[in-house]
């Protein structure tokens, strides 16, 4: 049974959500991506807090910006800073001032997460990232690669002016195009209700808003970006070592046919990770949690039990 809740944050930020399982517990958060929001979670929350599969409470958090979260409307709310403290906060609110069994996170969520882990590792014992790339590895990818600069050029459509517009014109036909890359046709899981389920993250937002606007900011806070003549974007960034190693255990799971993040992205991650377990999913895509939540399920599920 998925529970939801708003939860105020003491520096002025709510965030909308979903929770399974028993307070008390040992905790694992999830963090979704875009244009994803925290119910694209939810088999994974009633799966892990089963008491066979671990009885954890599961909580799966609204991204500042997302579904009824709070939405700051000035981009640079959206920078990593203030991603981070949402979560380290709620974090604390979650596990009496604890730590985490576990933290996991998938695209923009990762994003998150890397950072975290790498700011505050003594908030999880341990981290799992899906198809989300380490900050180190996409910079350099970025800054390098013309096959990444090609597959990452979706960002700076994102971060045009009219983005959301755009994105929502004829029933947000852009958006399940996105949904459906590296399938041949609608994938299978992308159902009416699922689909319902988008509508009611992406419409608009009480005052008016675009529910696009908060996921769009991510892109527009940010510089890792393809480079373009008027805007250096990447080209212009330097990530000192100290902000990108993780000490904690990390597991990363990562579909070889994401079409927007290559398996280049996962070389060299050992430079970054130390203690690394890494599987790579043949034939899934970067909608993986939709498309195999069973393989996500245990693969996270032997990663918890290591060396409990």
């Amino acid at each position: 049974m998925i529970d939801t809740f708003l939860q105020p944050l003491p520096h002025g930020i709510t965030l909308s959500c979903r929770a399974s399982g028993q307070r008390g517990r040992p905790v694992l958060m999830f963090l979704h991506g875009f244009p994803e929001a925290a119910f694209v979670w939810d088999e994974l929350l009633e799966y892990f807090a089963q008491p066979e599969h671990g009885g954890y409470r599961c909580v799966a958090p609204n991204l500042r910006g997302f579904e009824r979260s709070s939405a700051p409307a000035e981009v640079s709310a959206y920078r990593p800073k203030h991603l981070v403290q949402d979560i380290a906060v709620l974090i604390g609110l979650e596990t009496g001032g604890g730590q985490l069994a576990g933290l996991v996170a998938h695209d923009w969520g990762g994003a998150v997460a890397w950072s975290l882990a790498n700011r505050h590792p003594e908030l999880a014992k341990k981290l799992a990232i899906i198809n989300s790339p380490h900050p180190g590895t996409f910079l350099r990818e970025l800054q390098t690669s013309p096959k990444q600069q090609a597959a990452s050029a979706y960002m700076n459509f994102l971060i045009r002016p009219d983005a959301e517009a755009l994105l929502s014109q004829n029933d947000f036909e852009r958006m399940w195009r996105m949904l459906a890359s590296g399938t041949d046709g609608p994938p299978a899981w992308l159902t009416d209700s699922v689909k319902n389920q988008y509508r009611a993250v992406w419409g608009p937002r009480a005052g008016g808003s675009s529910g696009l606007t908060g996921g769009c900011n991510y892109y527009r806070a940010s510089p890792l970006r393809p480079p373009r003549p008027e805007d250096p974007a990447a080209a212009a960034v330097t990530l000192p070592q100290e902000m990108l190693t993780v000490d904690l255990p990390t597991l990363v799971v990562w579909a070889l046919d994401d079409i927007a993040l290559p398996p280049e992205l996962i070389d060299g991650l050992g430079d970054y990770v130390a203690d690394l377990t890494l599987h790579t999913v043949p034939g899934a895509t970067h909608w993986i949690v939709h498309e195999q939540p069973q393989r996500v399920a245990q693969y996270l599920q032997h990663f918890l039990l290591q060396n409990k």
